[in-house]
């Protein structure tokens, strides 16, 4: 499978399917809808959404990146918020080439580091997010006391 990915507007209706899919799979692995610490994003506060389409133009990847405070994580740092794949298009390398993406978008930022949240009940994320070169790091912000979180980093 191959796919291309765009900088998209976070409430472009690709973008939003995609996300909504995510929501059902989380609602579905946590049992409730209540899984997420801190305030959800939003297009305010994400300036940089990419979704990532096959060939045949269906959207089947997304992510997003979000500011943090400078003394949440540290100088300079982005969050990672919404990084989503179809479950028919996982095994392709979209994922990996979605997060090199969002990473150039970062640096574009002038950002020196990305961090991210997932959740324990998520292992697959979890080995994704090791393998390409996060580190686990102390819970910031509102994961901080949250036991279904773990945070990652990397610098750029």
């Amino acid at each position: 499978m191959s796919w291309t990915i765009t900088r998209t507007r976070f409430d472009h209706p690709d973008a939003d399917g995609l996300r909504r899919a995510q929501r059902v799979e989380l609602d579905a692995r946590y049992g409730s809808d209540d899984h997420e610490p801190g305030t959800p994003p939003s297009a305010t506060d994400v300036p940089v959404f990419l979704v990532a389409r096959a060939d045949d133009g269906r959207p089947i990847a997304c992510g997003g990146l979000r500011p943090l405070a400078d003394t949440v994580v540290g100088p300079a740092t982005v969050e990672v918020k919404r990084m989503y794949v179809v479950p028919d298009a996982r095994g392709s390398g979209v994922a990996s080439g979605l997060l090199r993406a969002l990473e150039d978008a970062a640096r574009e930022l002038g950002t020196r580091q990305v961090a991210l949240e997932t959740g324990t009940l998520q292992p697959d994320a979890i080995r994704f997010y090791e393998r390409e070169g996060y580190t686990r790091i102390p819970l910031f912000g509102p994961y901080v006391g949250s036991p279904e979180s773990v945070c990652f980093a990397r610098a750029l």
